[in-house]
């Protein structure tokens, strides 16, 4: 029972059924070959059966309780990878969502399907992709994250697979908590892996302000660490600036029985009333 017609590729083409959170189709290296195997349907549950050789077999009961009552406010919005194993689908990614989506009662689920040797083509496409040179970080870290997600991969097994550190698959996977203009920044621009992470755990206006000074200027990781941190001295100067302002406006309104303002080098005492500031012009 597929859901609508076949599109170019699983994600963006899917977008309003896969909003998934971290493979996302205008980075994805293997996106052609996903949808020459795979094939995007509504399966009954009872038609899913678990992979009996999956090494983890419990679910923490309070978790899969939050995420069937997810399930029945907003449905499954990322689907499970499965296989056709004789007359049922065996799962080989989302066992989760399953589980939950028995205890919020549904009666199907969404499921991307492919074939045994489909899902090894596609896993062995992903693993040839992240081992080309020309690759961008982000196409890299959304094969990274496809491999994690759909392929249920450890980042040691990634990492033994594409012959690089578990701890380099791990940083650069974080790139994909990058907004979406600085991912489209990189892609665009050629910005490299180890100016961009600095910026992953900035606050979007932040990065909004920074990402045309390292285009314009190709700055390095270091350029962007020191720009950060001056930035933050900067606030944090400006705030000890502020709170002494604030004890001023408290200490000259009780002095005066007004309203106290300092802005620069500037104070500004307000009556609510004509009689008030009569008042007020006698205390001064």
């Amino acid at each position: 029972m597929a859901l609508g017609k076949k599109g170019k590729g699983l994600g963006r083409g899917f977008e309003s059924l896969i909003p998934t959170d971290l493979v996302d189709e205008a980075f994805d290296p293997t996106s052609s070959e996903d949808a020459k195997v795979s094939k995007l349907v509504e399966l009954k549950l009872t038609e899913v059966v678990r992979d009996e050789e999956q090494p983890r077999k419990e679910f923490a009961k309070e978790a899969l309780e939050e995420l069937a009552s997810s399930i029945r406010e907003h449905g499954v919005l990322q689907p499970i990878v499965v296989v056709k194993k004789g007359d049922k689908y065996q799962i080989v990614a989302g066992e989760r969502r399953w589980r939950a989506s028995q205890l919020a009662e549904k009666e199907t689920i969404p499921a991307i399907v492919r074939t045994l040797d489909g899902q090894s083509k596609l896993e062995m496409a992903i693993i040839e992709n992240a081992q080309r040179e020309d690759l961008s970080p982000i196409e890299l870290a959304t094969a990274y994250a496809k491999l994690k997600e759909q392929f249920n991969l450890k980042n040691e097994e990634i990492g033994r697979r594409v012959g690089k550190s578990s701890a380099s698959i791990t940083n650069t996977m974080r790139l994909l908590r990058l907004p979406e203009e600085a991912k489209k920044a990189m892609q665009e621009h050629h910005l490299m892996e180890g100016p961009m992470r600095p910026l992953i755990s900035m606050e979007p206006e932040v990065i909004h302000e920074i990402l045309p000074k390292m285009i314009e200027e190709g700055w390095s990781a270091r350029r962007v660490e020191q720009y950060i941190a001056d930035r933050k001295k900067k606030s944090s100067a400006k705030a000890v600036k502020v709170n002494e302002y604030l004890k001023e406006e408290k200490r000259l309104g009780e002095k005066y029985d007004c309203v106290a303002k300092v802005r620069g080098r500037s104070i500004t005492l307000s009556a609510k009333s004509d009689a008030e500031f009569k008042e007020l012009l006698g205390r001064i």
